[in-house]
């Protein structure tokens, strides 16, 4: 008569100041660390790295945010933000990075366009290309003009 209502309940994970973890952690949630952390991360939800928190940590999430320091790589598919106390010694893959004043960064970044805007914005910067050497090469042969008549 009753169903059996089988839902996953999303828990956050948190790593305490004060607590030094190891090894590969994979998670549905949310993940915060305030304590220290080594080895590889993979997480469905956002990655937050406190003040205090140390990750040596190659990080795959939804998005990150960085307030302590990361020695590893980032990689998100959404937002990445390294605040004013955010400190990431590695490479960055993300769709959208903000970094605030006296955020670091130590390594190289790369950006995705999502694919619709990658197709428009492609054939919009050609289009303006060729008009503009259209218009410069117009340009030169005129000037060569009035300079050899």
């Amino acid at each position: 008569m009753f169903k059996e209502n089988k839902r996953v309940i999303a828990t956050d994970t948190l790593i305490g100041q004060g607590t030094l973890t190891e090894g590969k952690m994979v998670c549905e949630a949310s993940l915060r660390i305030e304590g220290e952390y080594r080895g590889d991360i993979e997480c469905k939800g956002n990655v937050i790295i406190g003040e205090c928190g140390v990750a040596r940590s190659n990080i795959i999430a939804q998005d990150v945010t960085v307030a302590g320091k990361v020695i590893g790589d980032i990689t998100t598919k959404g937002r990445l933000i390294i605040t004013a106390s955010g400190q990431v010694n590695g490479n960055l893959y993300a769709n959208i990075l903000i970094v605030q004043d006296g955020g670091i960064i130590n390594g190289s970044c790369q950006m995705e366009v999502p694919k619709e805007a990658k197709g428009k914005g492609a054939s919009d910067s050609d289009s303006h290309h060729a008009a503009n050497s259209k218009e410069q090469g117009g340009r030169e042969g005129k000037e060569k003009s009035r300079q050899a008549g």
